[in-house]
């Protein structure tokens, strides 16, 4: 623990879309555990990391440079996270490109529901 930042963690993370994330916290690495993170900071506060942790996950004692929360993993967490980043603009574009539009009623409903499962599933 540092004396000069009491609760603080020395945090690692490093995530590319072809590469494993690599999550570790005081040089443990806890990726095999974690399900989503994420980090924020404001203008006035330093950074803080919250791991949304796998169930029965036990823990482990930490120390270090940015504050971490650890919580049970949600869906809702990154559900919200996913939507957050969502550009609208691009979002509108690319459901009116879409060759499955039907004319049918709900079809552009579905046509963002199917761009947005689509991205989603190019983000895991």
């Amino acid at each position: 623990m540092s004396t000069k930042h009491p609760g603080l963690r020395r945090v690692r993370i490093a995530a590319s879309p072809d590469e494993p994330a690599v999550i570790e916290i005081d040089g443990h690495d806890v990726a095999s555990a974690v399900e989503a993170y994420r980090i924020t900071q404001t203008v006035d506060e330093g950074p803080e990391v919250t791991l949304y942790v796998q169930q029965g996950w036990k823990g482990m004692q930490l120390e270090g440079l940015a504050e971490v929360l650890v919580e049970p993993a949600d869906v809702r967490h990154v559900v919200i996270g996913f939507l957050d980043s969502v550009d609208w603009q691009q979002l509108d574009d690319a459901v009116l490109d879409r060759g499955d539009l039907d004319g049918k009623p709900g079809e552009l409903t579905r046509g963002v529901l199917s761009q947005l499962r689509e991205w989603a599933a190019g983000a895991a």
